[in-house]
């Protein structure tokens, strides 16, 4: 039988690639991109704060607090979002991991009834 159901002769002619983590300047660099495509204003600090949240949870998680941001930074009279403007929307969702944890746990057993 071959290895991860794939014959022997495709197997034979793959590469393998190996892949590793992001790092936190390689999450800021990329954050950094995609606030410039989308025409967003993010402090150093708030760009800092987007790496680290990357780091705890996950890139995709820190990219989509990006945009609800720009709307607590705009409702404060902002153009630039800050820090706190991460923190406030951090607080308000939760990542793919925390909330399957919530769900795992015995305060998520009401939110499956």
């Amino acid at each position: 039988k071959a290895p991860h159901g794939i014959p022997i002769d495709v197997l034979d002619r793959m590469l393998i690639i190996p892949t590793l983590p992001y790092t936190v300047q390689e999450m800021i660099s990329i954050c950094q991109i995609r606030a410039k495509t989308e025409g967003l204003e993010l402090s150093e600090d708030a760009l800092r704060m987007l790496g680290a949240v990357g780091k705890k949870s996950s890139l995709r998680y820190a990219i989509q607090l990006m945009t609800p941001a720009k709307l607590v930074a705009e409702t404060q009279g902002r153009d630039q979002i800050l820090p706190e403007d991460i923190s406030q929307v951090d607080d308000l969702f939760l990542d793919g991991k925390a909330s399957a944890q919530m769900l795992l746990s015995s305060e998520g057993a009401s939110f499956m009834k």
